[in-house]
């Protein structure tokens, strides 16, 4: 879709802008005052749908330079100009600019407006192309954090604050040192700090701890158990949640904190898988698996959900179903936060037809082909609602506590399965 002006963002909010200065008795001169404008272009798709806004400077002559008038200034569109006042709303079609609060600059005739920015970006979306000397490339996550940056550039000294959404945070299995490897994803945290960014806000991180490299700053990783429930009891309507009927799995040690949530708000057992690796050998970078070791009750007649915080490869997410399945598990649910699936679906096709997985259930968080949303076994966790409920929170700048803890939600959903009602 062609813009009608070329410019990279990913995601903008609406915004409160404007500025203002002392009145004067002489209203007459409004016109020819020559004044320092702040002002903001908005731009449209072919449809009209408002796509980006930018903050544009334009300064006027000599600041020591007399002036009788200045107001307000807002610019809904190119090359007309609007003067209005504080504490009014102004809309041109379906936009609207509200000068809400102002602070004073340098000079005590000039105010302006600190706006608030979010940026929104998904790092793992392939699916965007650019062309080198007639080669097709598919953006890799080092392509999207350089947009980012460009874009935090671009915002830097303009902004009240910067907040940057990134559902999967860069680099974040990059989180420990393995010999002289580098911290990336440590490094990338104290990058966007350095820039001024004041919040990042991700989903799952692999692991939070890495936060302790930006200790002063905004860091909150949220976590989607209640969705994936939402989703999985629209799914399979006669699931039931008791410890008779089910149980929850950790494929790994590494997912053991979302395993034991789950299980104690669930009230049922929980089991754990081990890795048992061949540190020997070396094959694509990592040691192999020898085998999952199996840690927990029987699992002979219930359905069991597996938790983790992604599905790259599957490998390990479809060994560990099978050897449920081979200890006479009932139904096999695996629930996952962000569903790369970097190998294709043939693996999860197969293990689908021979009845080793029933359903999996990732979030839209980061983007899904197509092609998924065809598979018998996908089922989509919505997490739209959730997301914007964040960004209202953080523009309105009120507590996200609430939205953090899910256990009162799960128990509502909970409540609400049992008395037989929709989800």
């Amino acid at each position: 879709m062609k813009l009608k002006k070329v410019t990279f963002i990913l995601l903008l909010l609406t915004v409160l802008c404007g500025c203002t200065a002392q009145p004067s008795n002489n209203t007459n001169n409004i016109l020819k005052t020559k004044t320092y404008l702040y002002s903001y272009d908005y731009e449209t798709e072919p449809d009209g749908e408002l796509i980006t806004a930018y903050h544009e400077e334009k300064p006027s002559v000599d600041l020591n330079e007399s002036r009788d008038v200045v107001k307000a200034t807002v610019n809904f569109r190119k090359n007309t100009v609007t003067y209005i006042k504080m504490n009014e709303t102004y809309s041109k079609g379906n936009y609207e600019c509200t000068v809400k609060e102002a602070y004073k600059t340098v000079s005590s005739d000039f105010f302006y407006t600190l706006v608030d920015e979010q940026f929104m970006t998904d790092v793992c979306n392939h699916n965007l192309t650019y062309t080198v000397n007639g080669h097709l490339n598919h953006m890799s996550p080092d392509d999207h954090f350089q947009d980012l940056k460009r874009i935090i550039s671009a915002a830097t000294g303009k902004a009240k604050r910067i907040n940057v959404i990134m559902p999967f945070l860069y680099e974040s299995r990059q989180h420990k040192r393995t010999k002289r490897e580098s911290l990336d994803c440590a490094l990338a945290l104290e990058e966007l700090n350095a820039m001024g960014v004041s919040n990042i806000v991700t989903f799952d991180a692999h692991d939070p701890r890495v936060q302790n490299a930006i200790p002063l700053s905004g860091f909150d990783s949220f976590n989607p158990p209640y969705q994936f429930m939402k989703a999985l009891f629209r799914a399979v309507p006669d699931l039931i949640p008791d410890k008779d009927h089910l149980m929850i799995i950790s494929p790994d040690e590494g997912a053991m904190h979302r395993a034991v949530y789950f299980s104690n708000i669930l009230g049922v057992d929980m089991g754990m898988f081990y890795k048992r690796r061949d540190y020997s050998t070396i094959i694509n970078g990592k040691n192999p698996i020898v085998a999952h070791e199996f840690l927990g009750d029987d699992v002979a007649g219930k359905d069991v959900i597996i938790v983790d915080d992604m599905i790259a490869s599957g490998g390990s997410m479809l060994d560990v179903a099978k050897q449920l399945k081979e200890r006479k598990a009932g139904r096999v649910f695996v629930c996952t936060t962000f569903g790369l699936f970097t190998e294709g679906f043939e693996k999860f096709d197969e293990y689908y037809e021979k009845g080793y997985i029933n359903k999996v259930i990732t979030t839209n968080l980061t983007y899904l082909p197509a092609e998924l949303y065809k598979k018998p076994y996908f089922v989509k966790a919505d997490m739209s609602k959730f997301l914007a409920l964040i960004i209202d929170s953080l523009n309105h700048d009120i507590t996200i506590g609430a939205v953090m803890n899910p256990t009162d939600k799960i128990h509502a959903l909970l409540e609400k399965y049992a008395r037989g009602e929709q989800i």
